[in-house]
């Protein structure tokens, strides 16, 4: 199953600027990916059936290791891309948001889609059995979030960045493969980028990129969260049921 992915009109020139990049990098960093999954066939053989995700009971759990954690990292990029998706998207984005507002959340929404579309290819490549292994593509609600309200928009995209970035730092401590860990390395400065960047739109010349509420005064250290602490949030918005059962 497929999310269909609408792409709200912006210059031509950026979108074929950033579907060559979207089409290389992602090709380029899932192979990494794949191979770093396929060096440890032996290892996956001996795991334990928690180390997997997949239905357990009925229902979808995300497993554990580090397959555990990239599939809960898919989900929460299938989180964000959604949301922006429908932020560029609405009927009034272009009247409720600046230029440079729609310039920052259009380049989120392609980094987002990017995030989400690199990490179901890379674990449909490693996974042993992807067809019952890789989590669906899932289904939102927003609730009584308007998105043609500016306020509504910002402070909600605030929250996502914000809490994807402490899933990340969070979730770092358990991976295993140095190359996993790599790549959410990278993928993490880039959501807090987008976190500083919506964070400056909300509070212009502040000192609110790096907020003292994310980043410690006497370590100089960002906020870290563990997936028990992350999916409760993050689960507010999302309407498939999952069970991370074997993630802290």
């Amino acid at each position: 199953m497929k999310n269909e992915v609408k792409i709200h009109e912006v210059d031509p020139s950026l979108n074929n600027r950033r579907s060559f990049l979207k089409l290389s990098g992602l090709t380029l960093v899932t192979a990494g990916l794949v191979m770093a999954g396929c060096s440890n066939n032996d290892d996956d053989n001996d795991m334990e059936d928690t180390s997997l995700p997949g239905i357990r009971n009925g229902v979808f759990d995300l497993g554990s290791g580090d397959f555990g954690v990239l599939t809960y990292a898919y989900a929460l990029e299938q989180l964000e891309a959604d949301f922006y998706t429908k932020v560029v998207n609405s009927t009034s984005f272009n009247s409720t948001f600046n230029d440079i507002e729609r310039q920052v959340l259009t380049d989120l929404y392609h980094h987002e889609v990017i995030h989400r579309d690199f990490f179901k290819a890379a674990l449909t490549g490693a996974l042993p059995d992807p067809s019952s292994q890789l989590l669906p593509s899932l289904a939102f609600n927003y609730g009584s979030l308007n998105f043609n309200s500016r306020t509504d928009v910002l402070a909600t995209a605030k929250a996502l960045e914000d809490t994807g970035v402490a899933a990340y730092n969070g979730a770092g401590k358990l991976i295993k493969s140095p190359d996993y860990l790599l790549l959410a390395g990278k993928i993490v400065s880039v959501e807090a980028r987008h976190a500083s960047a919506i964070r400056s739109l909300i509070n212009p010349n502040s000192k609110d990129f790096a907020g003292d509420d994310t980043i410690s005064v006497s370590t100089g250290l960002d906020v870290a969260k563990d997936p028990s602490k992350i999916l409760p949030i993050a689960g507010g918005f999302i309407t498939t049921k999952f069970t991370a059962k074997y993630l802290p």
